[in-house]
């Protein structure tokens, strides 16, 4: 049975040419009864006008409008030479059906002015025996009406269906694009955040490396304790950068699990105070105070509070001259944290910050902003009046529960 479902609907003009022939048989049959009392105009026409109407529904799918002008013309015949309906007039039933299903509009409309126009016309044309009167006569007309309007109005309904369910599968379509669009935007957001997190790591740890390296080998003859504590401290500064890389890189890995013990946790307001305390090792004198009372914070914050600080003592480090000091105030208040690092350096120069960075990748105020934006924070950062440069900025927050 399954075979004969696919068939059919593998073969939809071989079904149709099917009952096309089975209506031709009904309509000879019908042909033959009637030779003993039909007119020898309506015998010669009455073949031609029953192959026209059965090759109507065989095509009715192949070419809908040209059959329905078919059957149109079939029925203007039937009228002009007294053939009288048989059952290959159904095939005008079957092509009003398919037009308003899968035709042009115009088609449509043609074909239900037709099918009301032929049963008010057949009326006219082979009134009932048993009716009298004009009572009689409109309700018989109204009820051969009803097959045709049924026929257009199936139809049509199967056209609104077919177009909703296009319109479904075209949004669909679309929500598919929308999501592939918005998975896009947050790959490409979330490998801008990792290239800042690795500038931060990079540029910070590396600094304090260079910075080692070079005192190491300047006092490695004369001071050779000075020049170990000094690799010993190259060697822990690449150790947590090469931890904080192996972290952020973990998020590009795909369909793979680690054990939770792998990753480095996010840094937070506690290693602000170890941030500090590497970067004097480094040589830069740092003042560091901690104002209000300490609270647990939302990590976001907290992240954007240590990366802020990271990234200013690094600018300061770079560009703030050789015997430049900083100072670095985390300021606790009911509803924000505050953070203020100053400098007394020479400084960079404020357009060299907005470009992106002393390293000119784009990872300067930009990406502080952008930092405190997701927080929802604000920032206020320039050169100061006696020389050096000037980082505040305000993180709103939450008390823990």
């Amino acid at each position: 049975m399954q075979r004969l479902y696919d068939f059919i609907r593998r073969h939809p003009t071989w079904v149709d040419s099917f009952w096309a022939v089975f209506l031709f048989g009904l309509s000879g049959m019908q042909y033959a009864a009637m030779l003993h009392d039909s007119s020898h105009a309506e015998r010669l026409a009455s073949v031609p006008i029953y192959v026209g109407l059965c090759l109507v529904v065989a095509l009715r799918r192949r070419i809908p409008e040209k059959m329905l002008l078919l059957a149109i013309a079939m029925g203007l015949a039937q009228l002009a030479f007294d053939v009288r309906p048989s059952a290959a007039n159904f095939g005008m039933l079957v092509i009003i059906y398919t037009v308003s299903a899968e035709g042009q509009r115009w088609a449509s409309r043609t074909a239900l002015v037709g099918g009301l126009c032929a049963a008010t016309l057949s009326q006219l044309r082979w009134p009932d025996s048993g009716s009298h009167g004009a009572f009689q006569f409109v309700a018989l007309t109204v009820i051969m009406t009803v097959p045709f309007v049924l026929a257009w109005v199936l139809g049509d309904s199967m056209r609104t269906r077919r177009a909703y369910f296009a319109q479904l599968e075209d949004r669909a379509a679309r929500l598919e694009k929308e999501r592939e669009a918005q998975s896009k935007v947050a790959v490409a957001a979330e490998r801008a955040r990792i290239a800042r997190e690795l500038h931060d790591v990079v540029a910070h740890n590396v600094s304090v490396m260079v910075v080692q390296a070079d005192g190491a080998a300047y006092v490695l003859d004369a001071s050779p304790d000075q020049a170990k504590q000094a690799l010993e401290t190259i060697s822990s500064t690449g150790r947590q950068a090469l931890a904080e890389m192996r972290r952020l890189l973990g998020v590009l890995r795909t369909g793979e699990h680690q054990e939770a013990g792998e990753y480095v946790p996010q840094p937070d307001v506690q290693q602000i105070e170890d941030l500090v305390e590497q970067v004097r090792t480094a040589g830069l004198t740092v003042d560091f105070r901690v104002e209000g009372t300490p609270r647990p914070l939302p990590s976001g914050v907290e992240l954007t509070a240590y990366r802020i600080v990271q990234e200013a003592l690094t600018n300061t480090r770079k560009h703030g001259g050789p015997d430049a000091g900083a100072s670095v105030r985390l300021v606790y208040f009911d509803d924000g944290l505050g953070l203020l690092v100053e400098d007394d350096g020479r400084g960079a120069a404020h357009e060299l910050y907005e470009d992106g960075g002393a390293d000119g990748a784009g990872h300067g105020l930009i990406g502080m902003r952008e930092r405190i934006g997701m927080v929802g924070g604000t920032l206020d950062a320039g050169p100061r009046p006696g020389g050096g440069f000037r980082i505040s900025a305000l993180l709103p927050l939450k008390p823990a529960h």
